[in-house]
């Protein structure tokens, strides 16, 4: 049985939610009464997000499109040289926050990894630090090839005889 894709990505949501919070908190009791920083940031964030707000499908970019996104692949280095789309950019996950400042905040960033896990984290991060610009590519590199590529957009409107 296929698990439908908004509950991988609440999964996925929720075991980086509590991995920032095992970083973030120390189980005192100011942690737990939410007297710190970071659970108000948490707090702010999950408040007034929307749930599409940090995804985006290889569906809902044009071919054309492509070449104003910068498009960060999250995997290791190795997986990168293997293959990656186009154009891409290798900042490991765990290296997203320490190198924010190679990341634009003037336009739409679309980080993948290899299903969309590990670029869930890295976003969920970026964002909580303000970049409201970036973005997870639903079901990562996979999904993107499954898809069709650069050329989903076009697919899936075919396909819907738009």
């Amino acid at each position: 049985m296929r698990i439908p894709p908004y509950q991988n990505y609440f999964r996925e949501m929720f075991v980086t939610l509590c991995l920032v919070l095992a970083i973030a908190g120390t189980g005192t009791a100011a942690h737990a009464a939410g007297d710190n920083p970071t659970t108000a940031a948490l707090e702010e964030y999950f408040e007034f997000t929307e749930y599409s707000s940090s995804l985006i499908w290889p569906e809902q970019i044009p071919a054309q499109d492509w070449k104003n996104i910068f498009v960060i692949d999250a995997r290791y280095a190795a997986q990168y040289t293997k293959e990656h789309i186009p154009g891409a950019v290798n900042i490991e996950w765990r290296q997203a926050v320490a190198r924010r400042s190679e990341i634009p905040t003037d336009r739409m960033v679309v980080v993948y990894c290899n299903s969309g896990s590990l670029s869930a984290q890295a976003v969920l991060a970026l964002r909580l630090l303000g970049m409201d610009n970036v973005k997870v590519l639903q079901d990562g590199i996979e999904g993107w090839k499954a898809k069709g590529g650069f050329e989903a957009h076009q697919r899936a409107t075919k396909a819907a005889g738009h």
